[in-house]
């Protein structure tokens, strides 16, 4: 008699979609220092499962990135910070796009 196989459910891949774009954000923070082209490939693979999985990057981890090139930013390096008119204002220094946040 075959055996039986199992199937998983949608959310139980998108439970582990969610651990592995985490753990990719810990490595890309990890690697920043010593190969900045690594840790953007590990932001570029996190929005990969992202979208293939359909499950929404946490905020705190969607601040991390820039929106237009998509390079892993960490402030006083690549990204300036400023505070303006009650919003958050990001500024990537790789490609002198700016995003702007409200300020809770």
């Amino acid at each position: 008699m075959a055996a039986k196989i199992q199937r998983k459910k949608k959310g139980e891949f998108r439970e582990i979609a969610l651990e592995r774009i985490k753990i990719l954000f810990n490595q890309a923070e990890e690697m920043f220092k010593q190969d900045k082209a690594l840790s953007d490939r590990y932001v570029y693979l996190a929005r990969q499962i992202s979208m293939k999985y359909k499950v929404r990057i946490p905020r705190e981890l969607k601040r991390r990135f820039c929106k237009n090139c998509h390079s892993y930013l960490v402030p006083g390096k690549n990204l300036r910070i400023r505070a303006r008119k009650g919003r958050i204002v990001y500024y990537c220094k790789e490609c002198r796009h700016f995003m702007r946040f409200h300020h809770k």
